[in-house]
């Protein structure tokens, strides 16, 4: 178990399909910076998130730092959201073991700056792998429907062939 510092995204949904847990099995800790508590719990008000998100900071195994690299931040600003910059810098200033992120851009930017990235997919898959989940259809079928969760067709199948949940 490591560090991690979390965006907005991958909290919210993993929240709507109530998994949020899953992220206390897998991290010692997980950091999240200003940017993205506003998103989820001042802004987000009664909607997926808020409260766990709140209640994970009241138990202590949620905490919010914030990054100190405004310079990097602004430069981020250019082409990602406020959560997802400061994430990226925090997680730079942590030395955190891993950011979890799950847009694109904000993805490859964090690997620009040599980050290790995963995504609520690949928390899914590793929880699929190690039987805390039963069924990634299911868990795509939710996060599509409960926490409107866009994948493609073709990465859909990919997911589920990499679960073992192919059709044949």
């Amino acid at each position: 178990m490591s560090n991690a510092v979390c965006d907005s995204s991958p909290l919210i949904h993993l929240a709507a399909i109530e998994r949020l847990y899953l992220l206390r099995h897998y991290y010692n800790s997980i950091t999240i910076p200003p940017a993205v508590w506003r998103e989820v719990v001042d802004q987000g008000g009664d909607r997926e998130g808020a409260k766990e998100i709140k209640n994970a900071r009241a138990e202590g195994w949620i905490t919010v730092v914030s990054p100190n690299n405004t310079e990097l931040i602004k430069a981020l600003l250019k082409d990602l959201h406020e959560g997802e910059a400061e994430s990226i810098a925090l997680a730079i200033e942590l030395s955190a073991a891993i950011i979890i992120l799950d847009e694109t851009e904000a993805r490859r930017r964090a690997e620009q700056h040599g980050l290790l990235v995963i995504g609520i997919i690949g928390i899914l898959l590793q929880a699929k792998a190690d039987k805390k989940i039963r069924s990634m259809r299911a868990e795509l079928e939710r996060l599509q429907k409960s926490g409107n969760f866009w994948i493609s067709k073709s990465l859909h199948q990919t997911i589920l062939t990499a679960a073992g949940e192919n059709k044949k």
